[in-house]
């Protein structure tokens, strides 16, 4: 893999995540408070994300920060090279580099692509960077540069993995590596304590010497949840519980949940903030869970949150969490179409390809709303979220959905570059522009409720307690007392599960178009034609771009939607529904994907089935072994689809980066709400003013 394929995207489209108006409309002043508190304890866990990526990450970060601040915070592209061009004549192309390497690093939150777990270096080269940093001289620049300069422009370790594989994991830290074996004994030592992973790193110090460093504002254990004594695993490895990983950053988080608590608008979100407090003062991941138990029952705020370790996609080992932090405000007309749909959710779930042996005994409906996002701290912000990933919390007391609004319809106001849609032929371009936003939002609606919210998992709950009939269900695998869903399927489940809640969205939409669609306010016949198409061509030409996130000489997938959603467009092409035409059978430049339409309502409907069901059945029974051999298989990528990933490299577009803003207090007890320049400059704004 030559360099220049981890070179930062150039005039990728720079995107203003504008909230202001439904900020602004909030009700209460109270309201406008609990959301600056949370927004604030939220951001203050990005150095925690930083850590979790690679050793160089959080100096990258006070690099870019200080740099902005030596130049007297300048605002705008157009400052940045009038200030740096009297100090370094002919810099301007260096200078927009520069900015464009910032502004991703920030967008992704670490010098790893969010979306691809991939590196991304500089386009210019060290020796022209260090001009730049001699040209501004300042000291702690310059030292800040010395310490990072060969892991910025390094591509030794090019992806986030095991180091044995070549990678890197700021979940391990440290300077002797640790290796997936290791990784997991200890793993499995904390399971056996009750011990709950997610706000966990793991640093290997010696042969046969481990510590779990625990995210949190204490340094030393105040808690019950966890041991005094230094454990010892079934592999005779000593592992010591440390406390205090990110403690700085971590008593701003709580002083700032003691602050939002002030303003709570009920006794829910009173307790489930006590509870996020009490989480991130001590470690505690029972105190989360009780935080998620209060939180679904939370129905319908006027200000949405959700904080945490949340999602475990980054990790080698997939148990392990990223901080994520979310404060959204309610869209109530968009929200009006979900709650219609989660009153047919029983309904539609029975057309699901498996039998009620696999489905919860009765689905509870989910709080499901749509969002406008202010905040959401972390490495990228998603279009749907389906949560908590407790999977007791979920089976016992609920989950909720949320679609992101703004993150759906967020395009840049003035576009660098006029949109050409890759792989699609001239005459559907229109009609893809058209309808892929409402399919995108009808996928998401699909795939949040009725995918990530449906399905039983088949469970000795205690010693010789089961939620199903043992001796009529023939399954030979359940999960024990104190299995998981992620425990058992590990790095696989992620995707695998990813993979069953779109199969689930596409399914429905082809089999039952006349229930789904009118929901969302598509009622007429040819417009509902329309969607069906533009809906599978969006999940067949995602398949397709999903190339870019398979690593051929590693066989290893670096996303796990991605890895998703090349399953099924390779089952639909198997199934002949979806056909790759070309005439360059050498570089596949004029390269196209096809949709046979008198395939939609059989052929494609069948192929899915068949696939979510296997997918379906193996989670529910707890079958390891055949389930990730099967998933595997399907996201294999033979040489009949490798061939394409020259030209999928070569015409990729560079993804969009989101501008969130901040909020501030003024006159004593006013929020202000700050947006800024759809710019480089104008995303360094943004995290320079968070002061984190």
């Amino acid at each position: 893999m030559s360099s220049n394929t981890f070179y930062a995207d150039s005039e990728a489209p720079i995107v203003n995540l504008s909230a202001k108006k439904h900020f602004e409309e909030l009700t209460t002043n109270d309201a406008k408070l609990y959301a600056h508190y949370l927004s604030r304890a939220s951001h203050w866990g990005t150095r925690a994300v930083l850590r979790s990526v690679s050793p160089e990450s959080e100096n990258i970060y006070d690099l870019i920060l200080r740099i902005h601040k030596v130049l007297s915070e300048p605002s705008s592209n157009e400052v940045y090279e009038e200030i740096i061009g009297k100090k370094l004549p002919d810099s301007k192309v260096l200078v927009t580099q520069y900015l464009e390497y910032a502004s991703q690093f920030l967008s992704n939150v670490g010098n790893y692509k969010s979306f691809g777990d991939k590196k991304f270096i500089p386009v210019a080269s060290a020796e022209s960077f260090d001009k730049l940093i001699e040209a501004i001289n300042d000291d702690e620049a310059s030292k800040l540069y010395k310490s990072v300069r060969e892991a910025i422009f390094s591509t030794k370790q090019g992806l986030l993995g095991w180091p044995e594989n070549g990678h890197i994991s700021g979940y391990y830290p440290g300077v002797i590596d640790i290796s997936k074996a290791e990784a997991t004994d200890v793993n499995e030592a904390l399971a056996d304590k009750g011990i709950m992973p997610e706000n966990t790193r793991v640093e290997k110090k010696g042969d046969k010497e481990f510590i779990v460093h625990v995210a949190s504002a204490e340094t030393v254990n105040t808690t019950d949840y966890y041991p005094k004594e230094v454990i010892t695993t079934k592999g005779g490895n000593q592992v010591t519980i440390q406390f205090g990983d990110h403690s700085k950053e971590f008593k701003h988080i709580v002083e700032n949940l003691e602050e939002a608590a002030k303003y709570v608008a009920n006794d829910t979100q009173a307790t489930f903030v006590k509870y996020y407090a009490e989480s991130f003062n001590t470690g505690s991941m029972n105190a989360h869970k009780k935080s998620q138990i209060a939180w679904v029952k939370d129905l319908k705020p006027e200000v949405e949150s959700n904080i945490g370790f949340i999602e475990t996609y980054r990790d080698p080992l997939g148990v392990r969490g990223e901080w994520e932090g979310l404060v959204a405000m309610v869209n109530h007309d968009r929200t009006a179409k979900f709650s219609t749909l989660v009153n047919n959710a029983s309904e539609l779930i029975a057309y699901l390809p498996w039998d009620k042996t696999y489905e919860k005994d009765k689905f509870t409906p989910p709080d499901f709303t749509s969002l406008e996002v202010l905040t959401f701290a972390g490495s990228g912000v998603p279009a749907g979220i389906n949560i908590p990933n407790y999977d007791d919390v979920r089976l016992n007391y609920g989950f909720k959905n949320v679609s992101l609004g703004n993150v759906l319809s967020a395009n840049p106001k003035k576009p660098k570059k006029e949109e050409v849609i890759t792989f699609l032929r001239e005459d559907l371009q229109e009609k893809f522009r058209k309808w892929r936003d409402d399919s995108f939002e009808v996928q998401v609606g699909l795939h949040e409720l009725l995918g990530h919210g449906t399905g039983k998992l088949l469970q000795e709950t205690a010693p010789g307690v089961f939620n199903f009939d043992k001796e009529t269900i023939p399954t030979k695998t359940w999960y024990k007392p104190t299995d998981t869903w992620a425990s058992l399927f590990g790095t696989t489940s992620g995707s695998f599960e990813e993979c069953r809640a779109e199969l689930v969205a596409l399914y429905l939409i082809l089999k039952k178009p006349l229930e789904v669609l009118p929901i969302f306010g598509i009622t007429d016949a040819a417009d509902q034609k329309d969607v069906k198409l533009i809906a599978t061509i969006l999940m067949a030409r995602a398949g397709l771009l999903g190339l870019e996130f398979w690593d051929p000489k590693a066989k290893k997938w670096g996303q796990p939607h991605m890895q998703a959603r090349f399953a099924i467009s390779k089952v639909l092409h198997q199934a002949g529904v979806v056909n790759f035409k070309y005439t360059d059978a050498k570089k596949f430049d004029d390269l196209e994907v096809e949709i046979d339409e008198s395939k939609l309502d059989k052929e494609a409907v069948q192929a899915l089935g068949d696939f979510l069901g296997h997918l379906h059945v193996y989670k529910s029974t707890a079958n390891v072994t055949d389930g990730i051999a099967y998933y595997l298989d399907k996201t294999d990528v033979t040489e009949e689809y490798a061939r394409f990933r020259d030209v999928v490299l070569e015409k990729k577009r560079p993804r969009k980066q989101l501008i969130q803003a901040n909020t501030f207090i003024v006159n004593g007890d006013k929020v202000e709400v700050k947006e800024y320049e759809e710019s480089e400059v104008g995303m360094i704004q943004s995290f320079a003013e968070r002061l984190v």
